[in-house]
């Protein structure tokens, strides 16, 4: 799949040639799990999409509402008024800038694509919203589907699995194939780590990324700082990150294309020490 090509998007099309690209995180919540907080007004937002974009980022994730267990759910109109503004702005400042909304709510993600976004990634696959895939084939931009067992509130409860990578394909198989019927031109499948599995489901879900290959989607990878990282070296997110760029590397060699990251220089420098590695090997 790293030898395939990819032309994403019309409005701000996004080659996707050899090299994997990254996609960095903006989170504008108070309660994310590693930088809520941090970026919830627009002039911090600016300052942290500023330096994303220094250090080589090509896609920004704008996301207003955090996913991780447990986390509160809050209004459609909270949602909008987190993100709108701030995609507004990072449209006006950076006007070349590719925004991705993240969200569950297809009112949000055409909001959004309304101010300047370009892609919607949707971490539900249109589970909690049946408006989502229809308003994504109207919009006619390219889609992020994720595969989440559950829902954001009890998704590590118990989640269980006969054949974790087998299960996640059959899943992305049956939901690549509706959105294809509904005119989804450009479709970016996330199998989701920590996203309704355990520490070893996801172990196993990332030796089985070059499954995925058969659907003839680019793959992203988003592992930045999770638990399955931080939990089996001891630490916290925030000393995560040498852990992280070793799961970069591991993801690169099984065929993800996005890196979904909050520190965006060095999951740049990993895909450029991966492209010495294939060029060596």
């Amino acid at each position: 799949m790293l030898d395939k090509d990819f032309i994403i998007g019309r409005d701000k099309p996004l080659h996707l040639g050899k090299a994997a690209i990254v996609m960095g995180i903006l989170n504008v919540t108070p309660d994310s799990f590693y930088d809520g907080g941090r970026y919830a007004g627009v002039a911090q937002a600016l300052t942290q999409v500023e330096q994303m974009l220094s250090d080589g980022t090509q896609i920004i994730d704008v996301g207003g509402m955090s996913s991780r267990p447990g986390a509160k759910v809050i209004g459609v109109e909270e949602e909008k008024r987190r993100v709108l503004e701030i995609i507004r702005g990072i449209s006006k400042e950076f006007p070349k800038a590719l925004i991705s909304i993240d969200t569950v709510r297809s009112e949000v993600a055409r909001a959004a694509i309304g101010e300047g976004a370009s892609w919607v990634n949707d971490i539900s696959a249109g589970s909690l919203d049946d408006r989502m895939y229809e308003t994504v084939a109207e919009l006619d931009v390219p889609y992020v589907l994720m595969h989440m067992q559950g829902r954001p509130e009890t998704m590590q409860d118990n989640p269980l699995y006969t054949d974790v990578g087998l299960d996640v394909l059959d899943f992305f198989i049956k939901e690549v194939s509706a959105l294809r019927r509904m005119g989804v031109k450009d479709i970016i499948v996330d199998p989701g780590f920590g996203f309704g599995k355990s520490l070893e489901d996801n172990y196993r879900l990332l030796s089985k990324l070059p499954n995925i290959e058969i659907l003839e989607c680019p793959v992203l990878v988003g592992v930045s700082r999770k638990s399955m990282i931080y939990k089996p070296l001891g630490v916290t997110p925030a000393e995560a990150l040498d852990g992280t760029n070793a799961i970069h590397f591991e993801a690169l060699r099984q065929g993800a294309r996005i890196l979904r990251v909050h520190d965006v220089l060095p999951a740049i420098q990993a895909i450029e020490l991966f492209a010495h590695y294939r060029a060596t090997c």
